[in-house]
């Protein structure tokens, strides 16, 4: 495992992160400072403002994007543990700022906002990290993350480097886990089937620990896993690749 030469990024953990799996925060920072990397989280970073957009809330996901926006003027590189928020910023900002002043800001921002995996692999050039897990993995692609900022190779290239570790093929991989935010509120009944056959999928492939790049799927994964008795854990890519799966939070 080589060390990159030294580098400043902000480790930007997500409100759901910081709230409900510090833990995923823990490990993301422990890998970026591992590869050389000076991991900075500004005070007053919370939210990207998705939740507020993604429910029609512009103004509300306006204030809170924007805050977001001056807190991370000249930062440099921003990292996050999530697809989801990632795609926020990079291909959402520029809808929500459109026309407004803070149009270009946006629009800088996004070229340095990065996901954790993408960032490891593309930007620093890291494929082992010098983790270890006995057991059987198979990896769930969060939608946002494959569908918009197209990930998916990046974790499966970190986890064929760790060791003791054997990957195999989840069917359906890139389905829906039905958590989409609100979507698992409003339509709960759909959510819940669409929860059901990835629970399917995951028994039907044999492994012991599904792995994620976005602590919702995680959640909701852990979740329907728990409620029905099943032995297989979830957890986020951050985890494995820092030695911290089952260390809770």
């Amino acid at each position: 495992m080589t060390v990159q030469p030294h580098r400043r990024a902000v480790l930007f953990v997500t409100c759901i992160v910081d709230q409900v799996h510090p833990n995923i925060g823990l490990a993301a920072a422990e890998l970026l400072e591992r590869q050389g990397v000076e991991v900075v989280v500004p005070r007053g970073l919370t939210c990207c403002g998705q939740m507020a957009f993604n429910a029609g809330f512009r103004d509300d996901a306006y204030a809170v994007a924007g805050r977001t926006i001056e807190i991370l003027r000249n930062q440099g590189d921003v990292v996050l543990p999530s697809g989801s928020c990632g795609a926020m910023i990079r291909h959402l900002y520029h809808e929500l700022f459109h026309g407004t002043r803070h149009e270009a800001a946006a629009k800088e921002l996004a070229q340095r906002t990065y996901e954790l995996s993408e960032y490891l692999v593309d930007v620093l050039g890291v494929t082992d990290v010098g983790a270890r897990y006995d057991g059987v993995i198979a990896v769930h692609d969060a939608c946002h993350g494959l569908r918009y900022m197209g990930l998916g190779r990046q974790a499966r290239i970190l986890l064929d480097h760790v060791a003791g570790a054997r990957i195999v093929s989840l069917p359906g991989s890139d389905e829906c886990c039905g958590f989409g935010g609100l979507f698992a509120v409003k339509q709960h009944q759909i959510s819940e089937a669409m929860l059901q056959r990835k629970l399917a999928h995951i028994a039907e492939c044999g492994c012991d620990l599904v792995v994620t790049g976005d602590s919702s799927c995680m959640t909701q994964i852990a979740g329907g896993l728990s409620r029905s008795k099943s032995r297989v854990r979830a957890c986020h890519l951050a985890e494995v690749l820092a030695n911290r799966v089952g260390l809770g939070g």
